[in-house]
């Protein structure tokens, strides 16, 4: 039980820089959604009168500008509501 413990152990300690390293990654795609969104919906809706984002978007978006990915789902389904492709994932 000891060994089995230590294997589980050692084993999510060597997870952790594979987690860590991807991160960058879903930083970049993440402000990569944000300025999609901003560019393609919030200008183009300012041009014909104004589309306003909602919270959880506003959420989303203030999340991506400041690193943090957990805005990632919210961008993604926007920008597919409007059908708008989504940029490539590095």
């Amino acid at each position: 039980m000891k060994k089995q413990m230590k294997l589980l152990i050692y084993s999510l300690l060597l997870m952790v820089p594979l987690a860590v390293s991807a991160a960058p990654d879903d930083v970049a795609y993440c402000k990569a959604l944000a300025t999609t969104y901003e560019n393609l919906i919030m200008k183009r809706g300012a041009a014909r009168g104004g589309i306003q984002a909602g919270l959880e978007t506003s959420v989303a978006l203030d999340q991506c500008k400041n690193g943090n990915p957990a805005g990632i789902p919210v961008l993604e389904q926007k920008l597919r509501d409007f059908k708008i492709e989504l940029p490539p994932r590095t």
